[in-house]
């Protein structure tokens, strides 16, 4: 039900491209994967999400569990259906949350008790628990319930992080229990090399579907991030899709293609979307600018989105100016497309055998036919 299959290599890299299989249908990788915190990509529509080429999405364990709770999905008839979203679906456990609400937690080897940030209420998630939350959720891959510590730690630290991460993985192995839902592993260590052998190897060692890399792009440098990105392939099992997880830069994406992951994700292209940012290759446009105001050419004329082919950067600067809602749905659905469109430019070179460590894909030039 979650096989996946390697359908071509490149000779001078370690990147692949494959196909994994779900019980709500194919993923064709490498790809990026948009995320949907609240079982929404923001702003866009299912129906839009769709005509990006999007494959398979995100949505929250932790969020939803708050709001509005994983027994009303359930009721619903499973996430799919509450979201009216047909394709896969990944459900990441709250282990980022351990990171990102420090403040408001309190973590033990038995789990993790949160202040909610909503009400100020308690909230108690253990192993077992995000474990039962993502089989009533019912998405296609459920993440195990890890420890992703701040990057500042020490090595000693990071080590009684990466214990808790192991021990809690061990758990989640024994509680989940639904064969349509596929459970990914979670590699820690932060930036130490010895700590993420460790991981991956003990991490691996119980042969779930697929595997996961995170505590990356948490504040570190970009050198310790190609650090991670470089070492840790190695000892990940090739037969299993990757997911390298919170990377949306063009740069990073191509280097983790390069060393043999499949799978991204990152809050990037509809965050900057409702800031009114667009990307364009490499580049950053911030829509607002008054460049724009008599700009009548596409933000991207080699882009075929629903934006790209309807609207002008002059309209797209009128709305975002005037704060009209349309104007960040127009962008954040540009951004997302031009994120899929980047993975699937180098689908395309991996398969003519024509990618490398040095291939730059944002650099138009350098794409050849793979245009995106």
């Amino acid at each position: 039900m979650f096989n996946f299959e390697v359908t071509s290599s490149c000779s001078n890299t370690e990147a692949r491209t494959g196909i994994f299989h779900t019980p709500n249908g194919q993923v064709r990788t490498p790809k990026f994967m948009p995320v949907g915190t609240l079982a929404t990509v923001k702003g866009v529509s299912s129906k839009q999400l769709e005509s990006t080429g999007s494959e398979m999405i995100l949505s929250n364990t932790f969020h939803l569990h708050l709001q509005p709770g994983e027994k009303l999905i359930k009721e619903a008839g499973g996430i799919h259906k509450f979201m009216n979203w047909e394709k896969p679906i990944l459900t990441d456990s709250g282990g980022y949350q351990v990171f990102s609400l420090a403040k408001l937690n309190n973590i033990t080897n038995e789990g993790v008790e949160f202040k909610n940030p909503r009400d100020g209420s308690h909230v108690f998630l253990s192993p077992d628990k995000v474990m039962h939350i993502q089989m009533d959720l019912g998405s296609d891959i459920a993440m195990a319930f890890d420890h992703c510590p701040p990057h500042t730690m020490t090595e000693n630290d990071i080590q009684d992080s990466l214990d808790r991460t192991h021990i809690w993985l061990k758990k989640c192995v024994e509680t989940h229990n639904k064969s349509n839902q596929a459970l990914f592993g979670i590699v820690q260590g932060g930036r130490y090399p010895k700590l993420r052998e460790i991981s991956a190897e003990f991490t691996s060692s119980f042969d779930l579907p697929g595997i996961a890399v995170g505590g990356v792009s948490v504040g570190e440098s970009v050198d310790q991030i190609h650090n991670v990105i470089n070492f840790v392939p190695k000892f990940l099992p090739r037969n299993k899709p990757r997911y390298l997880m919170g990377i949306g830069s063009l740069q990073e994406i191509t280097l983790a293609i390069a060393k043999g992951f499949d799978l991204f994700d990152c809050v990037l292209p509809t965050r900057l979307g409702r800031h009114g940012t667009a990307l364009f290759n490499d580049e950053r446009w911030n829509i607002r600018n008054a460049r724009f105001k008599n700009d009548f050419s596409p933000i991207d004329k080699t882009c075929k989105c629903e934006t790209c082919k309807s609207y002008s950067r002059a309209y797209l600067h009128h709305l975002v100016r005037n704060d009209e809602i349309l104007g960040l749905t127009l962008i954040s659905l540009h951004n997302i497309s031009h994120l899929i469109r980047f993975t699937n430019a180098i689908s395309s070179a991996i398969k003519d055998n024509c990618f490398t460590i040095d291939f730059a894909p944002w650099k138009r030039a350098s794409i050849a036919h793979h245009t995106w």
